[in-house]
Formats: structure tokens, C-alpha cells, sequence
């Protein structure tokens, strides 16, 4: 078996990973045919958490937030396009649907994947490095076959995704294979479902939207009289099970505005700010809340007993099996109190973080170019305006990223709303030209202080009044 010399193939952009974001920076580079570009995947196919694809869930974001739609609507990609194509228009345009079906989104975006030449699956990136001498990357990738190949890269996106995360206390109990398919993840929630509905019991932790997916589904499992099916629990740490913010003015915080207000922050600020706006990425539909309430009613008609409780402020401590059960011990954060909870099944849908691909680490004694990324004091990329890492002076490539940019960028990183605006201003970077011109402003609201010019009220005498003062009334 012989690799194929690093210099048969040089490529302006490579992008290492194919979900949404790097998807749609593929499908905006195809309007840009002076950049030659690659994105490589390790799965078979496109697939967008394919354990959360339910029947009735839809994106929580209008399907104009498509791949393309928001910088070039005029993109043969676009969601319209893909209905077009399939014979979908009338069906849809009766519908009259702003959020559609996950399940659709998936299918939309798999259409798109199979149609762009320059996506590439079955490639498994083992190795990213940097050549000093040819001044470019060299990317190896393994095909499902196991034959190796090189290519150069002048520039790399990094769109790997974010990893499962889950409680401390659960964690020794995923690594153990007696627990699979009773303690899990919810991005495997769909692998499980059915072995999961036959239980009697099952705990869902997590506030956000898909710990209240699994939890309806799970109650829509139950009889109709409520008596089969499994008792359902629904803990969260967060004080209550909040609707996600989805006013029009609150929606502002996933515009180019408030980034650009948010970079310019002090790094500690930041940190606290995404901790107190989870209500903006982290919260629940009204649509799945009021969904949940139904279900609870409908189940009490009568004077039964919802075989269903639902605990906000509960943290989880500790967990161990106890025969073919689960003892979960938990602390409700407001009263300081400890409880023991018994269930024959966990669902932990407590989100995803950013990961560090092994690739960057290197292989058989060569350093990747984890070396020579310049990682702030958490470990963390640190992240330009054009979504560029900072690396070091010797590497004259460039190694972007996406969706891993919460802490320098703000709530709109994991966010659908911004994947087509973020691409396209990471390909005006690649391409060194303006390929999409992507709005100055988008946002209604000034996010900081007012500027001098601007912290004035039009004065009928000629006059400007400071804003307060004109407030108050004239003196």
C-alpha cells in the first residue's frame, strides 16, 4: 500500500468535516470557481443527529437559515431549490410552514452533499500537519477501504463538530458496555427509543429543547388511559423549564451586530455573559412546551395521575446501578436538599461542546499542527473576526474553524441562523476578494454604548439634546 505523493493534488481550502457549517461554506464555494476546495467526512453519507430525528420535530429556526439563503438566496442550494427539485413546492407552499421538519432539514442537506462534487465521504482525516518548505498543509485521509491519501492545502476549515456532553456522575456508567441502550446520550436517543419506551421507568436530564423532545416522545409512548408505557421524569439543573428567547428584538443576538459587540469584550465578561443568556441558545420552544402540557393534561382527564414529574433545579450528583435499576442522588439547588431518585433508564440530553480532533496531536512521532496553534489559557482557539486561529508567525497558512467560537464570538456560534453569513465571510478571507458581500448592519438594537454623534435626540431649534435630557422632557 503506497500513499499518493503529498503533491499531486493542491488545494486552495480544505475542510475537514461535513455537517451544516462546512456544508455550507462547500455550497457558497461552488459560486467561487477560482477556489479549488475539498471537504472530507468520515461517515458514509451526510447525516445531521440522526438520534434526534423524530416524526413532528422541526428546526427552531425559520427555513430561510438554510445553507445559503441568507447571503445569496439566488444559490442553486437553497431549501426553495431543493423542494423544486423533489416536487415539494405546492405540498409545502399549503402548508404553510416557517420551521420545517427536522427530518426534512437532514434530507435537504444530504441532497446538497451528494450534489457538490468537492464533498467527499468514507474519508477519515488521520493526520493534519504543516510543511514548512512548500508553505501548505498536508492532510491525510483513509478511505472506508483503508487506503491512505495526501493532499496540500494552502488553507484548512475545521468543521468537526461538537461532542456529547454528560454529567460527571454518569460517565463511569456509559463506559460500560451492560449499560448501553439504558444510560445513554440523547444523540442516541433514536438508536434506543424503542428498547427505552418498553422500560418503566425512565429519567431525562436536561432543560433544553432535547430533553423536552425525549421526554414528549416518551410520554406519547404511554396508553391513552396512561397506564402502559414508562413513568416519565424530567430533571433540569436550571431554575425552570424556560422557553427559549424567541422575540424579534431578542433574536437580534444572532446578527453580525452583536457579534462584532460581543469580540470586543473583556475575555471575562464574555465568559459570564454566555453563562447568563442560555435562554437564547439553550432553551425550549413554546411550541414543545405547550406540546408537553397537552400531553399532561390529556393523561389526567378524569382525576388520574400523570405517570409523569417534572423537577427544575435539580442537580445530579451521583449515580450507580443497583440490579436492573438506577440510583440517582440529587441535591435541589434552592433548598440545598439531597433525594434519591430509582429508574430503569437514563436519557442524558445535556448538550455538546466543542472538541479538539485528534488529528491536530500529531501521529508516530510527527507533530500535528496542534503544535502550532496558539491555544488561550483554557485550552481554547483564539479566534479572529474572519473566524481565523491564531497560529504561529512561522505557518503562513490559515486554519479556520466553525462552531467552536462561543467563547470569542458569542450565543450565535452553534446557531443555524448564522451558518451561511459566517461562511460566506470565511470565504471572502479565502478567496481574498469579496465573492458574497454580507451586510454592515443587521440589528435594530445597539448593542453597547451609544456613540457621541449618535447619543442625541434631533432638536426642532437646530439644537441637538443629549438622549436622558430629552427623556426627561425639555427643562
Amino acid at each position: 500500500m503506497t500513499e499518493s505523493e503529498p503533491n499531486t493534488r493542491v488545494y486552495d481550502l480544505v475542510g475537514v468535516g461535513i455537517g451544516p457549517f462546512n456544508l455550507s461554506l462547500a455550497a457558497l464555494a461552488a459560486g467561487a470557481p477560482e477556489v479549488r476546495a475539498l471537504f472530507l467526512d468520515t461517515k458514509p453519507a451526510f447525516s445531521w443527529h440522526p438520534g434526534l430525528l423524530m416524526e413532528g420535530t422541526t428546526l427552531q429556526v425559520p427555513f430561510l437559515a438554510d445553507l445559503v439563503t441568507m447571503v445569496d438566496p439566488t444559490s442553486p442550494w437553497s431549501y426553495l431549490n431543493y423542494l423544486r427539485h423533489h416536487d415539494r413546492m405546492f405540498p409545502f407552499f399549503f402548508s404553510e410552514r416557517f420551521h420545517i421538519p427536522r427530518r426534512e432539514y437532514d434530507a435537504y442537506c444530504r441532497w446538497v452533499a451528494e450534489g457538490l462534487p468537492s464533498c467527499r465521504f468514507d474519508a477519515y482525516v488521520e493526520e493534519l500537519g504543516w510543511d514548512e518548505e512548500r508553505e501548505a498543509f498536508v492532510v491525510t485521509h483513509r478511505a472506508a477501504d483503508g487506503t491512505p491519501t495526501r493532499v496540500l492545502a494552502r488553507q484548512i476549515v475545521l468543521g468537526v463538530g461538537t461532542n456529547p456532553v454528560v454529567p460527571e456522575p454518569l460517565r463511569p456508567l456509559l463506559a460500560e458496555g451492560a449499560h448501553t441502550g439504558r444510560v445513554l446520550h440523547s444523540a442516541d436517543y433514536r438508536t434506543h427509543r424503542a428498547r427505552l419506551a418498553a422500560r418503566d421507568d425512565v429519567t431525562v436530564i436536561g432543560a433544553g429543547q432535547s430533553g423536552a423532545e425525549v421526554a414528549l416522545d416518551l410520554l406519547r409512548h404511554q396508553d391513552g388511559d396512561g397506564a402502559g408505557g414508562p413513568y416519565v421524569r424530567w430533571l433540569a439543573r436550571t431554575s425552570a423549564f424556560a422557553p427559549m428567547e424567541y422575540s424579534k428584538i431578542g433574536l437580534e443576538h444572532f446578527t453580525p451586530d452583536y457579534i462584532r459587540y460581543f469580540r470586543a469584550l473583556p475575555e471575562a465578561r464574555r465568559e459570564q455573559l454566555v453563562g447568563e443568556q442560555w435562554q437564547l441558545y439553550k432553551g425550549v420552544s413554546e411550541e414543545t412546551l405547550g406540546e408537553l402540557h397537552d400531553e399532561l393534561y390529556e393523561r389526567t382527564i378524569g382525576g388520574a395521575e400523570p405517570r409523569a414529574a417534572l423537577h427544575p433545579g435539580v442537580a445530579v450528583v451521583a449515580a450507580e446501578a443497583a440490579g436492573d435499576q438506577y440510583v440517582l442522588t440529587c441535591r435541589h439547588t434552592q433548598q440545598d436538599a439531597l433525594f434519591e431518585i430509582r429508574t430503569s433508564a437514563i436519557v442524558s440530553a445535556t448538550g455538546y461542546a466543542a472538541s479538539r480532533p485528534a488529528f491536530l496531536d500529531g501521529r508516530e512521532g510527527r507533530d500535528g499542527v496542534g503544535t502550532l496553534v496558539d491555544w488561550d489559557d483554557k485550552g481554547r482557539y483564539r479566534i479572529d473576526a474572519d473566524y481565523r486561529v491564531a497560529l504561529d508567525p512561522r505557518v503562513s497558512g490559515r486554519l479556520y474553524v466553525q462552531n467552536a467560537e462561543l467563547h470569542t464570538h458569542g450565543v450565535g456560534a452553534p446557531d443555524l441562523t448564522l451558518g451561511a453569513w459566517r461562511a460566506a465571510t470565511i470565504l471572502n478571507a479565502v478567496a481574498n476578494r469579496t465573492v458574497l458581500r454580507v451586510p454592515e448592519r443587521a440589528a435594530w438594537t445597539t448593542f453597547g454604548a451609544p456613540s457621541p454623534r449618535t447619543n442625541t435626540t434631533p432638536d426642532p431649534a437646530g439644537t441637538d439634546v443629549p438622549g436622558d435630557v430629552a427623556a426627561a422632557g425639555r427643562p
